[in-house]
């Protein structure tokens, strides 16, 4: 039976998968794939016509879109890492849905102005707005944490996972989350897990 393989490296959006996979504790194959020009070559177009990275390859399934890919490496490997029941599995996708639709545009920013856009066209004012901007949320979730140790209670699952491997960006960033003792509290939880420590080294 074949491997798993999948594609991306962790200085990346990929990250959130290598670490899922890491995570379920399989052997897979990796292919260090990046979001520049190898990730726009023919043989990985075939696996993801979007030029976008990760990329799962699973026997004959090709999947794409990390949160589905964590959902399927979670229900075919590791289903400790999701809840038994309908409830929880809903809440697993809320909470994956809301970081990438209520952080991560807002964090990308930030990322953005920072290193990709040349010196003598940065403009501060932009993220000054997305750090306006990620209080709110980020006060949501700050006030969600006080009542437990994890997202859907006292254990590490993959809903914790999701969300924290979207912030990862937050912490290339080095964002001051002193103003949310609950978020930084939660996430050197979440960054303490040795899987965590592997998906980093895994092709940077």
């Amino acid at each position: 039976m074949s491997k798993p393989v999948l594609h991306g490296i962790s200085s990346s959006r990929a990250f959130r998968s290598i670490w899922a996979i890491e995570e379920a504790g399989i052997d897979y194959e990796h292919v260090p794939t990046s979001f520049r020009e190898d990730s726009k070559q023919p043989e990985y177009l075939a696996v993801n016509p979007n030029g976008r990275i990760p990329a799962l390859v699973d026997g004959d399934l090709k999947l794409f879109e990390s949160m589905a890919i964590n959902m399927y490496l979670a229900r075919k490997y590791a289903p400790q890492l999701l809840p038994g029941d309908l409830e929880g599995e809903a809440l697993t996708f809320q909470w994956s849905v809301w970081g990438i639709s209520e952080i991560e545009p807002l964090q990308m920013q930030i990322v953005v102005q920072r290193f990709f856009v040349p010196d003598d066209r940065k403009d501060e004012k932009v993220e000054q707005q997305a750090a306006r901007g990620l209080q709110r949320p980020l006060g949501v979730l700050n006030d969600h944490l006080a009542s437990g140790e994890y997202l859907l209670g006292d254990k590490f699952m993959l809903a914790d996972l999701n969300l924290a491997g979207v912030m990862e960006l937050l912490n290339m960033i080095q964002f001051d989350l002193s103003s949310w003792p609950n978020v930084s509290r939660w996430l050197d939880a979440c960054r303490s897990r040795d899987s965590y420590s592997r998906a980093k080294q895994v092709g940077m």
